[in-house]
This record gives C-alpha cells, sequence and structure tokens, in this order.
C-alpha cells in the first residue's frame, strides 16, 4: 500500500497563519496605524503572519529538530572564522543581487520605489541580527560549509576550496529571491492600498461582490508569498534545500510573470478578448451568479494552494514537500485551478470575432496552459531528487482525483522527451 508522507507544514500552522494575517489586515483597515505608508502596513503582516506561524512550527511542531533543517543541538563546535566568512558570503550575496539591480533597466523606474523603500527599513536591524543568528546556527550544523561558506571562499579568491555545484545552487536562490521578491512586495503594497481605500458600501450585488473577492483573494496570495521569500531561515527549516538548475525550468516560469509577460504574452500568447464573461451572462442572473461562483471557487483553490505552504512557498525552489490541504488531490493545485479559472474568465471559444477569431484564441490559451503543464513537468523532475516527493508522487498517482489521466499524462511526456543519442 502506498502511504502520502507527512507534510512539511502542518494544516492549522496555515490555518492559523491565514486567521493571523486576515486579522492584521482587518486592524489596519479599522486603525490605520501607519496612515497611507504602505510600506510600513505590508511589512506589519508579514510580521504579524510571520509570527504566527514560526511559533507553532517551533514550538508545536519543533521543527529546527529535523534532520532537513541539517542542525544537531546535541553537539555545538562554534568557530569565529567560519562564521565571519558566512558573513561575508552573505554580504557579498547582497552585493550580487543588488549590482544586477543597478546594472538591469528595469530595476531604475518608480515600479519598485516600495520595494527600495522596504529594504532601507529591515536591511539595518536585519544585518545587525545576521552575525549573531549565523553564529549560532553555524556552530549547530552537521555541514557547516553552506552556500556562504563558498560565496566568502570565492570572494577571498581561495577558488580550489569552492564546490562549484554548492555555489551555483546558492546563487540561483538568490536570483529567484532577487527577481520575485521584489514583484510580490510590490503586488501586497498596491493590492493593500486597493483593500484599505476600499468603500465597502458599494457591495450591493454579486457583481461588486466578485470583483472585491476576487482581488482579495489574490492579495493574499501575494501577501503570504512575499512572507514566504523574506522569511527563509534554516532554524525554521524554511530554508532553501535546492533552486531548479534547468534553462527549461527557468525559462517557462519567467515567462509567466513581469516583465517578461509583457514582452512575450503581449506579442505571441494574447488569448484575452473583449467579450467577458459577465458580458455574456448579464441578462441570466443565475447563470450569471452560477459562473461566477465557480471563478471564485477555482480562485480560492489557488489560493489555499499557497496559504497551505506556510512560510515556504517559493518559486523554482525546493523547501519541503508540502503533501496536506488541495495537494492532497492533485500535484499541482495551484495550476489546475489557475488555468481553469482563466478558460471561465476569458471565454476565447466565444469571441465575438467569429469562428475563426474565437478558434485562435482558444489555441492561444491552450498554448499558455500548456506553458504551465512543462511548468508542473519541471517542478516534479527538480523536487524527485527528494525521496519524500517521490513518495507523494506515487500517492497521488495511485488516488488523486486525476489519477484516471495518468495514461494520457505519460504518453504526452513520452512525446515531448528527447529521442536518446
Amino acid at each position: 500500500m502506498v502511504h502520502r508522507p507527512a507534510s512539511a507544514t502542518h494544516a492549522l500552522v496555515a490555518a492559523v497563519a491565514l486567521l493571523a494575517f486576515l486579522l492584521a489586515v482587518l486592524g489596519l483597515r479599522l486603525y490605520l496605524p501607519f496612515g497611507d505608508n504602505m510600506v510600513a502596513s505590508a511589512l506589519m503582516i508579514i510580521f504579524v503572519t510571520a509570527a504566527a506561524i514560526f511559533g507553532l512550527d517551533l514550538f508545536w511542531q519543533k521543527v529546527y529538530l529535523r534532520l532537513s533543517t541539517g542542525l544537531d543541538f546535541a553537539v555545538r563546535h562554534p568557530n569565529w572564522p567560519r562564521s565571519l566568512l558566512k558573513l561575508l558570503g552573505l554580504l557579498s550575496s547582497l552585493g550580487f543581487v543588488g549590482l544586477l539591480y543597478w546594472l538591469f533597466p528595469e530595476y531604475h523606474g518608480d515600479f519598485y520605489d516600495r520595494y527600495y523603500q522596504m529594504l532601507r527599513l529591515i536591511l539595518p536591524p536585519w544585518l545587525l541580527l545576521a552575525l549573531p543568528y549565523i553564529y549560532w546556527v553555524d556552530s549547530h550544523m552537521t555541514q557547516p560549509r553552506d552556500g556562504y561558506w563558498h560565496m566568502g571562499k570565492l570572494l577571498l579568491l581561495q577558488w580550489r576550496e569552492v564546490d562549484g555545484k554548492v555555489l551555483g545552487q546558492h546563487l540561483l536562490g538568490w536570483l529567484i529571491k532577487g527577481f520575485f521578491f521584489p514583484l510580490m512586495f510590490t503586488y501586497m503594497c498596491s493590492d493593500l492600498a486597493k483593500f484599505l481605500s476600499f468603500d465597502l458600501t458599494k457591495l450591493s450585488h454579486f457583481g461588486t461582490w466578485f470583483d472585491f473577492l476576487y482581488d482579495f483573494m489574490y492579495f493574499i496570495d501575494v501577501a503570504l508569498v512575499s512572507m514566504g521569500y523574506l522569511m527563509s531561515l534554516r532554524i525554521t527549516d524554511t530554508h532553501l534545500r535546492s533552486a531548479e538548475p534547468t534553462m527549461l525550468g527557468w525559462t517557462v516560469a519567467l515567462v509567466c510573470y513581469q516583465p517578461f509577460w509583457s514582452l512575450f504574452g503581449r506579442q505571441y500568447l494574447a488569448y484575452d478578448s473583449d467579450y467577458k464573461w459577465g458580458v455574456w451572462l448579464w441578462n441570466s442572473p443565475l447563470l450569471y451568479g452560477l459562473w461566477g461562483g465557480a471563478i471564485l471557487l477555482l480562485t480560492a483553490i489557488y489560493v489555499w494552494a499557497t496559504v497551505i505552504f506556510g512560510a515556504r512557498f517559493s518559486n523554482l525552489t525546493h523547501r519541503g514537500i508540502i503533501t496536506n490541504g488541495p495537494y492532497r488531490f492533485t500535484k499541482h493545485p495551484a495550476y489546475v485551478a489557475k488555468n481553469l479559472s482563466w478558460w471561465m474568465i476569458s471565454i476565447p471559444f466565444m469571441a465575438q470575432g467569429g469562428g475563426a477569431t474565437a478558434l485562435r484564441l482558444s489555441f492561444l490559451l491552450l498554448l499558455l496552459s500548456c506553458i504551465y503543464f512543462l511548468r508542473a513537468k519541471t517542478e516534479e523532475r527538480h523536487l524527485s531528487n527528494d525521496p519524500d516527493y517521490v513518495a507523494y508522487a506515487r500517492w497521488v498517482d495511485a488516488y488523486g482525483v486525476f489519477r484516471f489521466l495518468n495514461p494520457l499524462e505519460s504518453y504526452v511526456v513520452k512525446f515531448f522527451r528527447p529521442a536518446p543519442h
């Protein structure tokens, strides 16, 4: 009998995190302690939510005792020179990302102003706490020569001691954080500003409720994702274990996000039309409500797939295998729910330009769904280096809701697999 491995994040921890998030947002809405300073407000939400997660993870789940942390509190080997070398590695990692921000014009506009404001707020205390934290964690590490150690060695030009694979994974992890965190935090601040200024008296019929709930659920998503990128700590077992190593995996992921989506999606995958589902069903109140409710349900499943990660969510990385919540039913609940909602929202098959236009737009949206299929396959290949994920994948293949599609999926994967030389 195939058994489902335990999830890296307990479902109750995720539920409490969501509750803490909602209470923090409600408190901001009622009292506005920071006025119109969305950066301070967003940080408060992140820290309140993270405190709820880490409080339960540390004192109830005792995640610091897991083998995956690489820590052993039965032994202690303090080493100041090694800790200082890791601090140098941390500073050079920050400098590496900062250099990319300076180099690329994308990060010179005002879109990221709130992100840079956030960095100015948190970097001084974060760096102040970095050395004692590194020293304490390093003294309990079973294998202390981590990515920061190799980064420090690289900066000291002691190249013979540098493990290229470990260093490469370390730099990939910082690239992921450096790309996604500013994007998600900026979205979070914008969504928070919209919610805090929203006039709740406008919620008079289903259409206004739909728009409000749809936007608010995506606000939950980007807020918890932002927390996940910021709160990456070994002591809480939320550290990066590995980063996606393939160019295909990076390509199909990055193309789905700005600024790449504007460059690629607008020219090649512009599947949307002016004919929306709300216009289509406006004269049928019952169908309008059922269709809109289904979209909201799919969006809720998508957000649930983020919430269940707790503080572990991060694109293109392995930070612990999640096997509960919507992941009990399929390996990719977020991708399935998001793509189904897009089909229901855009209804390209009902385009007003006639049958040919409807078919063309449907093919474009199908191509986007194929990109998400490739994202799913590259993620599975990456995570399959973990025996827990292999066991989980077998369990889903045996008991998941889409198990009847396994033969078709195997055929598609085999079709796209390169022929052996």
